[in-house]
Formats: structure tokens, C-alpha cells, sequence
């Protein structure tokens, strides 16, 4: 990582996974396996491939089990952010707000796999990152290539990478789908101890401070448990999760 970005990220991984159930009654969601890794390592693996070298995962849904299975990564600084009570994304970023010294970082959610194109889209994001138009940054893809995602989308994309979604009718042509570069100073003022991102998103967007890039390879949104057996049937196919 370069000295404009934290060499900390940060994945968020205390979710319940209620429509991932009866499969995350027992296991939380980011251990699910999809290509004979969980999402979790997948998405440890993209942020290593960048050169980040500490990781802070939030923990709160059968956070035993994630925790006990980080213990055997030896290839990245592994820390936990646990939650007494589930703090939502928004509010497990600003828990972990010191760990990332006052620099923007990457945070990518455990649960949403995607695969890379010809190359990273994490690298497409930093080379991407403007500090001094930028508050957030956001990867997203487009609605009917992305698998798994509802048809309405979330985001309309400006030719300059400006994202927007108030008064934008749906269906909206993207979808964001899991990472994401932020400033710290977006949550130094939490509006409460629980909320979303979608508060910080909109703040950015309000002020046109909110961009996107586009991805460049595939991805699945694994919401269901048909939703993984698919997934990982397309996998082993070769077909892979293009549309």
C-alpha cells in the first residue's frame, strides 16, 4: 500500500445471514464456502494481493467461529473488532475508526464474492482514488450483469464516476457490490452507536462527493442457500458467473 491509504482494511462480517438460513444457523454466513474457500478468505485474499497487511473484521453473529478460524491465517495481521451488540456497518466502522490512522482505507464486506477480471478491481480502485474530490469510493457493477442482485439496482453513475440514487427512478443501471474506500473523517460524528453506511453514502452523495467504479469481472450475490448451491455449481461447471 502506498502512503495514501491506511495499511489497514477493514471486512465486515457480523451479520446474522437471516435469508442465508437454515445453513447460517450453524455457521455464520462469511464461512460458507464458494469455490472451496470461504467468502471471508476470499475476500483476505483480494486485500493481501494489494499489499495490505492488517486486517480489522468486526464480529458479532457465532463470532467464535470466525474468530477461531482467522487464528490459522499466518499471511496477514489479523484483528478483531468484537460487538456487544450488532452495530450495523456503519456503526462497526466507527468502532474500529483508530486502527486506520487517519488515512482512507479499504473495507470490503465478507459475504459478497465476486471474481476479478483481467486485473484486480481493489487495484482499479486505488490508482482510481482522488482524495481531493473523493469522500467515498465505491465498486459497483452493472444491474443486469450481476448475479444474485435485485433488478432495481442502487446507483446511476455521471461520465465523471459521480454516483447518485436520490430521484433516480429504478431500475438503476448499478449496483454496488462490496468494496469500498472511505476517509476516516466520514465517522469521526457518528449520527448514533448503530447505523448504516447507506447514512455516510448519502451524506457523500449529497455533497457530490460520492464516486463509483465500475467492475470489471463477475459476481454472485449469495443471499439464499440456492443461491450457493448455484454459485458454486457454475463454478465447478467452468461456466463461471458471467451473464
Amino acid at each position: 500500500m502506498t502512503q495514501a491509504f491506511s495499511s489497514t482494511a477493514m471486512v465486515l462480517a457480523a451479520g446474522f445471514g437471516m435469508r442465508m438460513r437454515p445453513l447460517t444457523l450453524t455457521t455464520p454466513k462469511p464461512l460458507q464456502i464458494i469455490g472451496g474457500r470461504t467468502m471471508l478468505d476470499h475476500a483476505l485474499d483480494k486485500l493481501i494481493k494489494i499489499g495490505v497487511k492488517r486486517v480489522v473484521i468486526n464480529t458479532f453473529y457465532l463470532a467464535e467461529q470466525i474468530e477461531a478460524h482467522v487464528k490459522s491465517r499466518r499471511d496477514i495481521e489479523i484483528v478483531i473488532s468484537r460487538e456487544e451488540e450488532l452495530l450495523d456497518t456503519g456503526g462497526g466502522i466507527a468502532k474500529a475508526l483508530p486502527y486506520f490512522e487517519g488515512l482512507p482505507f479499504f473495507c470490503l464486506n465478507a459475504d459478497l464474492p465476486w471474481l476479478d477480471g483481467d486485473t484486480s478491481s481493489l487495484t482499479h480502485m486505488r490508482e482510481a482514488w482522488k482524495p481531493e474530490i473523493m469522500d467515498a469510493l465505491l465498486l459497483v457493477m452493472r444491474t443486469e450483469k450481476a448475479r444474485g442482485f435485485p433488478s432495481t439496482g442502487d446507483y446511476a453513475m455521471e461520465n465523471d464516476g459521480r454516483l447518485k440514487r436520490k430521484n433516480v427512478p429504478t431500475p438503476r443501471p448499478f449496483v454496488m457490490i462490496s468494496a469500498q474506500i472511505l476517509k476516516p473523517d466520514l465517522f469521526a460524528r457518528p449520527p448514533a452507536k448503530v447505523f448504516s453506511n447507506n447514512v455516510i453514502w448519502d451524506a457523500a452523495e449529497a455533497r457530490q462527493r460520492l464516486y463509483g467504479i465500475e467492475h470489471n469481472g463477475t459476481c454472485y450475490h449469495v443471499g439464499t442457500p440456492d443461491d450457493l448451491r448455484i454459485a458454486n455449481e457454475l463454478l465447478a461447471s467452468g461456466k463461471g458467473w458471467g451473464v
